[in-house]
């Protein structure tokens, strides 16, 4: 079996690339990455049990529909994921989470390929206590630049589908958790990285009891590796998430290892009253089951900093 993954070298594809083996064995994965973030260390020690190609690519500036003929799927990850520095970059953030995934599902279609898209529950904003897949319009209200580009690619696919592609699209939640290529930009790793070093935590002046879904790296690779072995190719757009959670309980959560915490509230320009639970039912519906453990979680990456002796 081949797979091509897209962003193969970031937060979730380092840990998928190593993962994947162990559900398909001697599958071929060709891993494409533009390398902006200069991730190498996500391609050392990869596990024999699995044929490797890397090609240093952009999906935006580059073609690469000879790479994807004849692979079994396309787990498409390359996005600019920084959602509150996405205002500063708005022009690329497009460029790459549209128009690259508009390219993407052009060469998967003409070559018969599914796609696993790659989205964010960040494109909700509604004033309702909960959400789900089947909400209204009015309640896709996404607050950043990167919000907005996963919405309107989501909204393309659906377009494609009537052209004859097969894909999904996953709402994924905010990832936390351990791999080779993780980023320290979002909520959870970040309080981590900062309470371990001793420095205040930035928490959005709105957001310490705001809810918002979060999802466990080891859910999100466990959730790609479902979607690849049961063939969930139905054009359906799914949320995917371990838990909805406030930063309030998060910060308590990482007392427990790091007793000694401030708080410093920082303004941003995703600033909002929003506070919603996100569902999850339906993808648990394909016969899913979440196994995240936020506790472990701050514990593997709070140890994992704290072994760096810095």
């Amino acid at each position: 079996m081949k797979v091509l993954i897209t962003g193969a070298l970031g937060h979730i594809g380092s840990k998928l690339i190593l993962t994947l083996p162990e559900y398909f064995p001697d599958c071929e994965i060709v891993m494409v990455d533009n390398m902006l973030c200069q991730r190498y260390c996500s391609l050392f020690n990869l596990p024999s049990k699995a044929k490797y190609t890397f090609v240093e690519k952009d999906i935006f500036k580059d073609d690469i529909s000879d790479l994807i003929e004849g692979a079994q799927v396309v787990v498409h990850l390359a996005a600019i994921t920084n959602a509150a520095g996405s205002f500063d970059s708005q022009v690329e953030v497009e460029e790459v989470n549209y128009q690259g995934t508009v390219k993407i599902a052009k060469a998967c279609l003409a070559n018969n390929v599914p796609l696993i898209n790659l989205s964010t529950t960040s494109v909700y904003g509604t004033q309702e206590k909960t959400v789900d897949e089947n909400c209204s319009e009015e309640e896709l209200k996404p607050q950043s630049p990167y919000a907005k580009s996963k919405l309107k690619a989501e909204k393309h696919l659906v377009e494609q589908k009537k052209q004859g592609l097969r894909y999904i699209s996953c709402r994924f939640g905010t990832i936390f958790g351990i791999s080779q290529g993780m980023r320290f930009h979002t909520a959870i790793n970040k309080f981590c990285w900062q309470a371990v070093m001793r420095t205040p935590l930035t928490v959005w002046t709105t957001a310490m009891d705001q809810v918002r879904p979060y999802l466990d790296l080891e859910d999100a690779i466990n959730a790609l590796t479902h979607i690849i072995k049961n063939e969930i190719y139905d054009g359906e757009t799914y949320n995917v998430l371990t838990m909805n959670t406030s930063v309030r309980n998060i910060i308590d959560s990482i007392k427990e290892f790091c007793p000694q915490i401030e708080v410093q509230y920082v303004d941003t320009e995703i600033m909002n009253q929003l506070s919603y639970d996100v569902m999850c039912n339906k993808f648990q519906g394909t016969g899913f089951e979440f196994k995240g453990n936020l506790r472990k979680s701050l514990d593997d990456t709070i140890s994992l900093i704290k072994g760096a002796n810095i």
